[in-house]
């Protein structure tokens, strides 16, 4: 109970923090004129900030320190029956090398904000980051199962991890695409990482994710519903997307650091750490394989993502956002069952499978909207 109460206590540090830094952020940013570029792949058309994100990593930490802090203080520690403690030597490694590397990818998304980096320049820390969260333990020891294989050789388990660790965190970026988006998607996997890892057993990976969820509350707000006349809106940026996403990888490797006999409410391992990410990467893999095969830069930016597609029927905004919410909360539902009744493999070929399928049919519903409009051009 002890380690419910703690987690729910960095969730509230870390939301009233956020709560606090954002409209300090808005202020300076109205002031020193810090304002996202309106081009024609925009769908805003005021002048909002794209720094919402600065607030999330001093939230992160100071809620995870402050909490741990008060505990200390007060002597508060947990009985001796309580499951959770069960000793583990190497957490405070993985903790460690975790937090460095969101770090370091939290100041590279903040100069990229500011001054601008380029996408090799941020490959290579995305490189360096998922070398150190493997360094760390929290990488892919094993596909539990899938295609029959288990236990990886170490280069294979390292490279893997890195792979994902910079797959995952451009995912996150590259959903960012309309309010409330990335967050809400966020905010679910967040969500979701919290209560497995309590029930694991687990309550410091599990504050981790708290942490994350309380950051990500009180910008969802500012997003979604802050007014950019009374200069009260805000984008996360790169900042923000790049911190997120290498957070959610970090948890979701976390925890494939569990042996290859364990599961998670009945599912395999590899499906329960991967399910709150579906969405945003099944996106990602669709775009990358859309821009390749018209001959385009798979890292050149167009309007080609699933939001994109469904604000192209005429849906609004926020209908297109929660839609998308609401879906990757299902499949995550979804998935956990499927993976009950059979492998990862079969689950990765099914939601492969329903992503198609998704895709076509909103690809004819656009075309069939535009032939009524009389728009010659299909869509692209």
């Amino acid at each position: 109970m002890i380690w419910l109460l703690e987690g729910l206590a960095v969730f509230l540090v870390s939301l009233v923090l956020t709560g606090i830094i954002i409209p300090q952020i808005l202020l300076i940013a109205f002031r020193k004129n810090l304002f996202d570029v309106l081009d024609e792949r925009k769908i805003h058309k005021a002048a909002v900030p794209r720094l919402g994100g600065i607030a999330f990593m001093p939230a992160i930490i100071f809620s995870l320190c402050f909490v741990a802090a008060m505990e200390m203080m007060f002597n508060i520690t947990p009985s001796a029956s309580d499951s959770a403690c069960a000793p583990d030597s190497s957490m405070a490694l993985t903790m460690s090398f975790g937090i460095c590397s969101i770090m370091l990818i939290y100041l590279v998304g903040m100069a990229d904000d500011l001054v601008g980096v380029k996408y090799r320049a941020k490959f290579v820390v995305q490189i360096l980051v998922g070398l150190m969260i493997a360094a760390g333990g929290a990488r892919v020891d094993s596909l539990y199962g899938m295609l029959g294989i288990y236990e990886l050789p170490t280069v294979i388990s390292w490279g893997l991890t890195v792979f994902l660790v910079v797959f995952i965190t451009n995912a996150i970026n590259l959903i960012d695409g309309i309010d409330g988006l990335a967050s809400g998607l966020s905010a679910i996997a967040m969500s979701f990482y919290a209560v497995v890892f309590m029930v694991l057993g687990l309550p410091m990976l599990a504050d981790v994710a708290f942490a994350g969820l309380g950051a990500l509350v009180p910008f969802f707000y500012y997003n979604v519903f802050g007014n950019p006349d009374k200069q009260k809106k805000i984008f996360m940026g790169d900042t923000g997307s790049l911190t997120i996403g290498l957070l959610l990888s970090f948890l979701s490797l976390a925890l494939c650091r569990l042996p290859e006999s364990s599961t998670v409410f009945g599912t395999n391992v590899l499906v329960a750490a991967f399910a709150p990410l579906a969405i945003p990467c099944l996106d990602v893999v669709r775009v990358f394989f859309h821009r390749v095969v018209r001959g385009h830069s798979p890292f050149l930016p167009d309007r080609v993502h699933i939001h994109h597609k469904i604000l192209a029927l005429g849906v609004p905004q926020r209908l297109a956002m929660i839609s998308i919410v609401v879906c990757s909360g299902m499949l995550i539902g979804f998935n956990l069952w499927l993976g009950t009744l059979t492998g990862p493999f079969t689950v990765l070929a099914v939601d492969l499978a329903l992503w198609v399928i998704l895709n076509l049919g909103l690809t004819r519903a656009i075309r069939r909207c535009q032939a009524r409009l009389g728009i010659s051009k299909g869509y692209e």
